[in-house]
């Protein structure tokens, strides 16, 4: 079975909770996470047991004495489905590839609107398995919402990017910078699968290679151009 986006989510999340607490995940507990309905979760849960990414075990409530609950912890095939692949061969067709595809999001040549447009931006993050692929993809993602923002803010930090000490500074500051941008401002809802993303943009840029941030910081400057 190919993940969705969403089955990928939640994925995500039952492997992030079950790696602070190292407790396999009740499904109440991922229910009040995301944010849906714990009949929701747990046949989500069911769903991604049956096609091998969680394992199933049972726990004692310690509400009810005697009686145990259901839970589940991600299996090998779980946690390898998102490890990213290294980037350090990619050519350059297959950059101007991603480039290109990130650029019609930027560009709206489907004419989405603006929540739609970062709805499909998160499907397409939701499929990259290839480092860079994925940090240039968040790039992209905050590059529409610092398209929508738009005015003085927009111009503060286009300057504020080129003039970065470093290739790593510069794309790290704009994603941090919009980001606190959009929490502050409070005119776009930020969720918790775009800060979780955000964590994870972080700890991928410090794995790649120089020339790979150099082409995420050219990509990025010749973005806000």
């Amino acid at each position: 079975m190919i993940l969705s986006g969403r089955r990928k989510q939640f994925l995500q999340k039952i492997i992030d909770l079950y790696k602070k607490t190292n407790v396999p995940v009740h499904y109440e507990t991922l229910a009040k996470v995301i944010g849906v309905s714990k009949w929701t979760a747990y046949d989500m849960m069911m769903e991604l047991e049956k096609n091998g990414y969680l394992i199933r075990g049972y726990s004692v409530n310690p509400g009810e004495k005697g009686r145990s609950q259901v839970v589940f912890q991600p299996s090998a095939k779980a946690t390898n489905l998102f490890d990213f692949k290294h980037s350090d061969n990619i050519s350059q067709e297959e950059w101007n590839k991603i480039k290109k595809s990130i650029y019609e999001f930027l560009n709206n040549k489907h004419h989405y609107s603006f929540r739609t447009t970062i709805e499909k931006m998160l499907e397409e993050i939701s499929k990259v398995q290839v480092q860079i692929s994925f940090c240039a993809y968040i790039i992209g993602l905050f590059l529409v919402y610092l398209k929508n923002i738009g005015g003085e803010i927009e111009s503060l930090i286009k300057s504020m990017v080129q003039n970065a000490p470093t290739n790593e500074m510069g794309v790290t500051m704009f994603v941090g910078t919009v980001v606190g941008t959009i929490i502050q401002t409070m005119n776009h809802e930020i969720g918790i699968e775009t800060t979780d993303l955000v964590v994870k943009f972080l700890k991928t840029i410090n794995d790649l290679s120089e020339d790979e941030k150099r082409m995420l910081s050219h990509f990025l400057n010749e973005a806000l151009a």
